[in-house]
Order: structure tokens, then C-alpha cells, then sequence
């Protein structure tokens, strides 16, 4: 059983729709599948929030210097704006992925006692949710 819930939530590290699918392909109920996808989530935030700093100073190193004024430094700054730490974990599952919401919310370095809650929170209604509703459609699963 410990094995199942670890898979799920090692499937919604990277791409958050893989720990509902995952735990309905192994049989798991839909509320244990959420709780395992939000697990998942939260360690891939909280791994690049504590490293994130150390890993975009060898990124640089390895890279050079980010360009200040690119299309993608733009589209950060103006998401980042008008949706700020609640937005940006509200979208996170969704429409990036754990790993990328993650950078996203580094990159603007908030305080991680406002960017964990907002990050749990999104991730257990997601989880929550996208696991219920991939458990009412099993017959879509090979």
C-alpha cells in the first residue's frame, strides 16, 4: 500500500494530472490518491524553494547571466503581478507544473511561510478534485 502511494506521489512531482491517473490505474480510492498527489506536489516545492537559490547560482555559472528583458522574463513578471503567490499556487497544478510553478515562485523570492500554505492548499483542492474526477472515468484508462 506504502509502495502505491509513493508511486502516486512520485508521478505528481513533475506533472501534477500523473498522481490522479496513476492512482487510479493502481486501485487506490480517489481521497488517498489526492492526499498522495498533494504529497507529491508539496516536495518538489519545497525542494526548489530551500534549493532553488543554489541551483540558479549554477545554473548561472553554467549558462551565464539571464537576460533581463526576454519574452519569458516578461510573461513571469506580468503573471507574477497580477496573480502574486496565491495566484501563481492556484495555477500551479494546472497550468504549470509543480516543478515550474515552483521556479516561477522562487524566482520572485517570497517568504516560504506565505508560499507553503498557498502551495499546500492548491495543491490538496487539485489533488482532491482532479482525483475524484479521474476516479468517475476509469473506463478511459487502458
Amino acid at each position: 500500500m506504502l509502495a502505491r502511494l509513493f508511486a502516486v506521489a512520485l508521478a505528481s512531482t513533475l506533472k501534477f494530472i500523473g498522481g490522479p491517473i496513476t492512482g487510479v490505474a493502481l486501485g487506490l480510492p480517489w481521497w488517498q490518491t489526492g492526499l498522495a498527489s498533494a504529497a507529491g506536489m508539496m516536495s518538489t516545492v519545497i525542494v526548489v524553494s530551500l534549493f532553488g537559490e543554489g541551483l540558479r547560482a549554477a545554473l548561472v555559472r553554467w549558462r551565464g547571466p539571464p537576460r533581463l528583458f526576454s519574452r519569458r522574463t516578461r510573461r513571469a513578471v506580468r503573471i507574477w503581478r497580477k496573480a502574486g503567490v496565491v495566484g501563481v499556487a492556484f495555477l500551479t497544478p494546472v497550468l504549470f507544473s509543480p516543478i515550474g510553478g515552483a521556479i516561477l515562485a522562487a524566482s520572485f523570492r517570497p517568504k516560504k511561510r506565505r508560499l507553503w500554505p498557498a502551495m499546500a492548499a492548491s495543491a490538496l483542492c487539485w489533488g482532491l478534485l482532479m482525483s475524484f474526477v479521474v476516479g468517475q472515468m476509469p473506463h478511459l484508462l487502458p
